[in-house]
């Protein structure tokens, strides 16, 4: 496998900027994903790697070595698109020895035999490999569609969203499947999604972009608990960070230049609204509860600010209701929206008392 290098690397569509002085390194067996909504530059990034595009600045290197003037056929890198683009006509056998049969990287049939049973064993799929690829489910096409970029042992793998076509479930099974897959092969690859979870759940390091700018790079948990900026913050958690003007709660230790409170879920403690949860508790009054199961999701008006927390999903709560919401190791930015460290709480908070609805 090869490290994939971009430094200041640069692309524009004409007035558009999909790519902007862009510099990351995937460090050899490492898999990073890039993080970022539709327009970001996260299939750009790609394209540049795999040569599909050529960069207007800035330069693009694989394992060392420079690709400038190096067409995609001659850079060694396996390519997994958003769709299938499986051949039809075609059985999964078929399918999967296709690139070992191409000129470029031909084998004797036993040893392509050979490498197709493993990878489809890899990926579980060994018992279809006499079907057509139309009587396929979607989960089983796009094992195929994996499975063609892993036949001929790349020094890259570049996968553009491959499991954004899916239903949920499918995409929670196949994310494992990714995460084992790449921990048995230990190959190199860069990975891009708008999911999060994809992101949480894939990535040795998330590098998380926004208009073709590369905002943090990080490991999952560094950029969740140390996000850089508003726009970081925002892109990783469900529910999605609360977001609010600072004074809306009492929020002890955060610095004078603090514009906006960033509160996850487990920033924020609920209790009764009898004044025990302590003296920065502030009053709010439940919109709507969302019952999910094993938690519940509390929509909650305070100070004109809505807030969204995870309660237990057994509390006695209704539309109506009035709980205590305190601010616990708050995240802080200041005016342009980046974070400034908040000084660490004096005390470890007590535990609340369990939540009881309010008798008439």
């Amino acid at each position: 496998m090869a490290e994939v290098a971009l430094d200041a690397v640069s692309r524009r569509y004409g007035s558009t900027v999909a790519v902007d002085d862009l510099s990351l390194t995937v460090g050899d067996g490492e898999l990073v994903v890039l993080l970022g909504p539709t327009g970001a530059g996260k299939t750009t990034t790609l394209r540049l790697v795999a040569g599909l595009e050529r960069p207007e600045s800035g330069t693009v290197s694989i394992g060392g070595l420079p690709m400038d003037g190096v067409p995609p056929a001659g850079r060694d890198v396996a390519f997994v698109f958003q769709q299938f683009s499986l051949y039809p006509h075609l059985t999964v056998f078929d399918n999967l020895a296709f690139p070992l049969r191409s000129p470029l990287h031909r084998q004797p049939e036993p040893a392509i035999r050979a490498r197709v049973e493993e990878i489809a064993a890899l990926l579980r799929i060994g018992h279809k490999l006499g079907n057509r690829a139309t009587r396929l489910s979607g989960g089983e096409m796009q094992r195929v569609a994996i499975g063609r970029a892993l036949v001929r042992r790349p020094a890259v793998y570049l996968m553009d969203e491959p499991l954004s076509a899916l239903d949920a479930k499918l995409r929670a099974g196949l994310r494992l499947e990714l995460k084992r897959i790449k921990d048995e092969l230990g190959a190199t690859i860069l990975y891009v999604t708008h999911d999060q979870i994809e992101a949480m759940t894939l990535a040795t390091r998330i590098g998380v972009l926004d208009r073709g700018r590369l905002l943090q790079v990080g490991t999952p948990r560094e950029v969740y608990e140390r996000p850089r900026s508003v726009q970081v913050a925002a892109r990783l958690g469900t529910p999605a960070i609360n977001l609010f003007p600072a004074g809306l709660l009492p929020a002890p230790g955060a610095p004078p230049a603090t514009r906006t409170i960033g509160a996850r879920t487990e920033h924020l403690r609920l209790g009764p609204p009898d004044g025990s949860l302590g003296p920065n508790a502030r009053p709010a009054l439940v919109r709507r509860v969302e019952h999910l199961g094993d938690q519940s999701y509390l929509h909650l008006e305070t100070g004109g600010h809505a807030l969204v927390v995870l309660a237990d999903p057994h509390a006695p709560l209704r539309a109506g209701d009035t709980i205590a919401v305190e601010l616990v190791a708050p995240l802080c930015f200041d005016a342009a929206g980046e974070r400034i460290e908040a000084a660490p709480p004096a005390r470890e908070p007590a535990a609340a008392t369990p939540l009881r609805r309010a008798q008439p």
